[in-house]
This record gives structure tokens, sequence and C-alpha cells, in this order.
């Protein structure tokens, strides 16, 4: 890739929150501005994955796929802490799955899925890699807090978990504390060796597209655009900036355009679409698919009738036999459509 910068931290029209992006129309820019790739972390879901896969291959885009995750914070779980995760292929994609999966089961906090640190391991976080999430994320925040100490604890617990695939990322957007935590952050990457990577937290795709992006975060969180109260958490600047644009920003620090262009090239998620995909479902040595699948369907058929039949009553035989017709005769289609294992 001879691209002087990729952007890596995007949100689109699938982050219901605060992304005004459609995908084809992001892909497309991107494509414009000959960039020859592109990732897209909508916030705490995956929902945009094929459609934005389709997009970027037809446009010549290599896609990049990934989540804007939320952390649980131990510290105050009304105040998750932010972290980026990018897919490098199929182990990842399946682990990212298993993860956001997770957090909607298990991490749901006032409307947010969240993800928690001890999900991830050496085998949960295997063909990621992870931003660590700028001022919103837990090394940020400790180091906006004026806790080095802390900061450096926790880089060290990530790099326990990714190695060589965690970045600390920067932001320069215009956003309140941003310029500190980037002076902070590529310190602390002086002094730990740990690379840093650039990134605008794209929510739109041009500049003037920010007063309808506000009115959509408006309409979430049910205020209104002159409330007193609100909270401006988005700057006009977070729009797609060309590669220019980035260089300019990033002028003192061209590692970290150069790190985004790196990362896009350990990224290489290739997926089969248009392929039904069934489960293999585990079976008792010595046996078929098809027969595992008619003796637990038969045994299944057999603990209702125990129970909606009087066994006892003289016409028990006669009355169960429309039933196990019926069962034969759905078995029969069920297999013939190779559909065992999806219904086991």
């Amino acid at each position: 890739m001879s691209s002087e910068f990729v952007h890596l931290h995007v949100h689109s029209e699938y982050s219901l929150v605060d992304g005004l992006a459609r995908v084809k129309p992001l892909v497309g820019r991107v494509a414009e501005l000959g960039m020859p790739a592109v990732a897209l972390t909508d916030q705490s879901n995956m929902f945009a994955l094929v459609r934005f896969y389709k997009a970027a291959m037809a446009a010549g885009v290599k896609p990049i796929c990934g989540v804007d995750a939320w952390l649980r914070n131990p510290e105050d779980v009304n105040k998750p802490d932010r972290l980026v995760l990018l897919v490098q292929n199929g182990d990842g994609y399946r682990n990212l799955t298993e993860l956001v999966s997770r957090s909607y089961r298990e991490g749901q906090h006032l409307g947010r899925a969240m993800m928690a640190r001890e999900w991830f391991d050496a085998d949960t976080a295997s063909g990621l890699i992870a931003l660590s999430g700028g001022r919103d994320g837990d090394i940020g925040r400790a180091l906006l807090g004026g806790n080095r100490d802390l900061a450096a604890q926790r880089l060290d617990a990530w790099l326990d978990v990714f190695g060589d695939r965690f970045y600390l990322q920067l932001s320069r957007t215009g956003r309140p504390d941003e310029e500190a935590c980037l002076h902070e952050s590529v310190q602390l990457a002086s002094n730990t060796g740990v690379p840093v990577v650039a990134t605008n937290g794209v929510c739109f795709l041009s500049a003037d597209q920010f007063p309808a992006h506000e009115v959509r975060v408006c309409i979430h969180e049910g205020r209104t655009l002159d409330d007193p109260r609100r909270a401006r958490e988005h700057s006009q600047q977070q729009y797609l900036r060309s590669a220019d644009e980035m260089a300019l920003l990033f002028a003192d620090l061209p590692e970290a355009l150069v790190n985004s262009v790196e990362i896009a090239k350990r990224c290489n998620l290739e997926i089969t679409l248009g392929k039904n995909f069934l489960p293999d479902f585990p079976i008792p040595s010595g046996m078929t698919i098809d027969d595992f699948f008619r003796e637990e369907s038969r045994k299944g058929l057999e603990w209702r009738l125990q129970r909606i039949l009087d066994p006892e009553d003289e016409a028990f035989a006669d009355r169960r036999k429309p039933y196990d017709e019926r069962l034969e005769i759905e078995l029969d289609v069920i297999i013939k459509m190779g559909f065992p294992g999806y219904f086991l």
C-alpha cells in the first residue's frame, strides 16, 4: 500500500448513537480519496459487516472489520472505557463475534453493551488488533488523571494479552483533553516502545454534515440542540479527512500515520458470502448424523406423548399413531434437505 494514511476508527449509520455515514457512500468516498483500505468500527456491533464487505470489495477498497467496544469501568460503571478492536483473520472474526455477542448477553448496563477486561486472554484476543481508545480508553483516562504509573500498569496488562498487536491511539479533532492525552500517550510510547497510531473518530463524511449529526445525537439522548445541559461529545472535525489532511494534522508524528497503513496490511479477513454453513453437530461413535437425529427426535416425541396421553389407556397405541407417522414424514423431509445438524 502506498497511501500515507488509512482510517481505522469509523462509525457508520449502524452506530445507532452517533454515526451518520451510509456504508456505500462511505466506501465510495474512501475510493474517491485514493485510500486503499478503510476500517468500519461501529459502536458495539457488527451489523454492517456484510454490506460493508461487499461494497468495499466492489469498489476495490480493502475492508477492515472491527468494533468500537465499551469496556466496563470498575471505578464507574456509568462511564465505560473505549477499546477499538480490528479483525486480522478468521480467528479474530470468530473471537470478535463471540465477544460482541457476550457483551449483549452478559454486559448490558443502561442500554450499553459492555465487554469486561477479564474476558480477554491470549485465546479470546487471537487474531485481533487493539487500539487504546485515546482519551476515552482506560490508559488515556489514567494519563489525563495524572496517574502515569496506573497508565503503565494498564498498558502492561493489555500487552500481556495483545503483545505487538496493541497500539496507543491518537486523535486531533478539537475535543476536550485530546491534545493533552496525545502528548502523554506519545511520552508513554517513547518510554515503552509501544507504537502509536493516528485516527480521526469518523462519524460523518464531510464537515458540513456535522449539524445533521448533532441532531441525530440529540434524538438518541432525548435532548434539544440548544439544551445547555447537553454534553458536546463530538466536533465538526470528525469527518472523513483525506490522507493529505491527516498528514498535515500529524506532521509532527509521521510514524502515527505510517502505523495506520501497517495495521491495514496486517488485517486480511476473507469472508465467504452466498454459501450456507450448517452446524457440524457432534454425534456418538458408530452412528450417522441422520440416525442420531432420528433417535433423538423419537426420544423427544416419546417423552412428550407420555405426558399428553395416558399410557395406560387401551387406545394409547391408536392415539399416538398420527404423531408417529407425522414425525417420520418430518424426519424424511429434514434429512432429505440435509438439515439434521441444524435441527440438532
